[in-house]
């Protein structure tokens, strides 16, 4: 019996919920190590423009709200959560042959994740990707970032340019 959309979207989403879990796992150890190995704010360089550097965020992406007094965690969990609900349900809709969607899907379920599970046990990301260039520095990070950039890149040019692009009549 040769496979349907609906057959193939139903006997194969959930597979891409284990790169989601790699990228939780992988998120969660390298924290974890960071914590343990690195001593808070205190910079470790490893090459002329990286350094691993443990910090602590309460807020979201570049520090948004970090200094807001406690509600912003809440606030990221439940947003995070609707987040996950909605990327979780989009990631099981999307037929099989979209495989560059489901990807960018499942490590933006996963970086989600990773950061949901430190703010809901901590009220706070762990970050320890520091880069910089002489006196500037970019704001420090984790893997589930990078998961959730790499992720959101390939989303917009899947949409752009593969997924989109099949999609449009052609004239």
């Amino acid at each position: 019996m040769p496979d349907s959309d609906a057959n193939t979207v139903a006997g194969t989403w959930w597979r891409w919920l284990g790169l989601t879990l790699l990228v939780v796992l992988l998120d969660l150890g390298s924290k974890w190590l960071a914590t343990d190995m690195l001593v808070y704010a205190r910079p470790v360089p490893l090459l002329p423009f990286f350094d691993l550097t443990l910090l602590h965020n309460p807020g979201a992406a570049f520090s948004f709200l970090a200094g807001a007094g406690g509600w912003q965690r809440w606030f990221f969990v439940g947003i995070t959560l609707m987040i996950s609900g909605v990327l979780l349900v989009w990631l099981k809709r999307t037929p099989a042959q979209q495989w560059w969607m489901r990807l960018a899907l499942a490590l933006i379920l996963g970086g989600a994740l990773g950061n949901l599970y430190d703010r809901m046990l901590h009220g706070y990301v762990v970050d320890f990707i520091s880069l910089h260039y002489g006196g500037w520095y970019f704001p420090a990070f984790n893997l589930a970032d990078s998961a959730i950039t790499v992720g959101a890149a390939i989303l917009i040019i899947d949409m752009l340019f593969i997924s989109g692009r099949a999609e449009k009549p052609t004239r």
